[in-house]
């Protein structure tokens, strides 16, 4: 199985949609992994998976964001669908 550490800036709308079904109320402390890359740097990611990739999503306040936007554009465009 590959690992893949993707940052919110590259994030595809698979992986998001993984993320939000994973986490739909958000992701909690316990749900972080922390480690260190091969460069040296210190990562915190969460990790969402599928039948051949382990992605971990580095954390960051924009990931949150990014996270609560697709989910209200979800529940916006559920809406539309139930109003027609």
């Amino acid at each position: 199985m590959k690992r893949v550490i993707v940052d919110y800036e590259k994030l595809t709308s698979k992986v998001l949609n993984l993320l939000v079904e994973k986490f739909p109320d958000g992701y909690d402390y316990e749900d972080i992994i922390s480690f260190n890359t091969n460069d040296g740097s210190y990562v915190k990611a969460v990790e969402v998976r599928t039948d051949d990739t382990i992605y971990l999503v580095k954390i960051s306040s924009q990931l949150v964001k990014t996270m609560e936007r697709y989910f209200l554009d979800e529940e916006n465009n559920s809406l539309d669908i139930i109003d027609d």
